[in-house]
């Protein structure tokens, strides 16, 4: 059933409840009732994909003052920085914010916005997944996605992905690099990596450098990467490794640690997003380094001017990555 044919009504029904019940349920009232109930309305919830008409609702409330933000990994370095961003400018308008992390997980990510909506929040920001359907949350409050916005999106801020990638591999031509490995997760999962992905293999074929790409995950071990590395460094030609994720840099660094004394001249390392390590390690990593700071206070900015219904603010805008060049490929 769709949500527009379903009621509350129904939901109670189906779990043999009461509507009453049914609406503690959604307003996270687990106190009024039992553990069983609860059960019960969860299970019939998720079978049957229903949640509150938020507009409906929202009819009924006055702001919340309260900002959904949703970040596909909380942990690392760039994450950080963007929230840092959107909490500043959230609190400068008298906003709080609710964080949580989808994983890059498509359906982790509808479930934590589901129940976002139904915990009445003012606005989402959201760094989405290539599934995500933005038209389907823009029909109920304002939404702004960040990073990786996909066809449909009204509202976005976003970094110049594509073009710094085809910009920092000019420069590491220039370097007189032999040979490029990019070294990325899946490109397919996120819009931001699929432009860092092709960024590069246009470069590559413009120029006509051979070239590898290495597709990783959260569970490749350094170990496994060193002997990928180890392979290319044995074809004795100067190569430039490209990795594309902040999490994915530290385990390349430490792969490449037995050949640390070939940088810059025979291996070069180029990184992405500005980690406080790479300036202090041996050698000093070069990385593009995205506005992350400056891109969650955009997003901020976007969303809280269309709360506000001043629409002010540009919805739609792209910010400049920067290269931050040290030692690792500074020849």
């Amino acid at each position: 059933m769709s949500e527009k044919k379903m009621t509350m009504l129904d939901i109670a029904k189906m779990a043999g409840v009461s509507k009453t019940t049914v609406s503690f349920y959604f307003n996270n009232r687990q106190d009024k009732m039992s553990k069983e109930t609860y059960e019960k309305i969860k299970s019939v919830v998720e079978r049957t994909g229903y949640y509150p008409n938020v507009v409906a609702r929202r009819l009924n409330y006055s702001k919340t003052g309260l900002l959904g933000v949703v970040i596909g990994d909380i942990t690392n370095n760039f994450s950080n920085q963007i929230v840092k961003g959107i909490e500043n400018y959230a609190h400068e308008k008298g906003y709080q914010l609710i964080v949580s992390s989808s994983e890059f997980d498509f359906q982790n990510e509808t479930k934590i916005l589901n129940r976002m909506l139904t915990m009445g929040v003012d606005g989402l920001i959201i760094q989405p997944t290539v599934h995500f359907e933005p038209l389907v949350y823009e029909e109920k409050l304002p939404l702004v996605c960040f990073d990786s916005p996909n066809e449909g999106s009204s509202n976005w801020v976003k970094t110049n992905h594509y073009e710094a990638m085809l910009d920092a591999c000019e420069h590491m031509f220039q370097k007189g690099y032999e040979k490029y490995v990019l070294i990325t997760a899946d490109p397919t999962v996120l819009r931001t990596r699929l432009e860092r992905y092709q960024g590069f293999v246009d470069a590559m074929k413009a120029h006509q450098k051979p070239y590898e790409i290495f597709q990783e995950s959260t569970q490749s071990q350094t170990e496994d990467i060193a002997k990928k590395i180890h392979r290319i460094v044995q074809e004795n030609q100067s190569t430039c490794f490209i990795v594309c994720s902040c999490w994915l840099l530290t385990k390349v660094y430490l792969a490449l640690n037995p050949y640390k004394d070939l940088m810059p001249k025979q291996i070069g390392l180029l990184g992405f997003d500005s980690l406080e390590w790479t300036n202090f390690s041996h050698p000093s990593i070069s990385t593009i380094v995205q506005p992350a700071y400056d891109e969650g206070y955009t997003a901020a900015k976007i969303l809280i001017d269309q709360i506000d219904g001043k629409f002010e603010e540009p919805p739609n805008q792209i910010l400049k990555c920067t290269l931050n060049e040290l030692e690792s490929t500074n020849k």
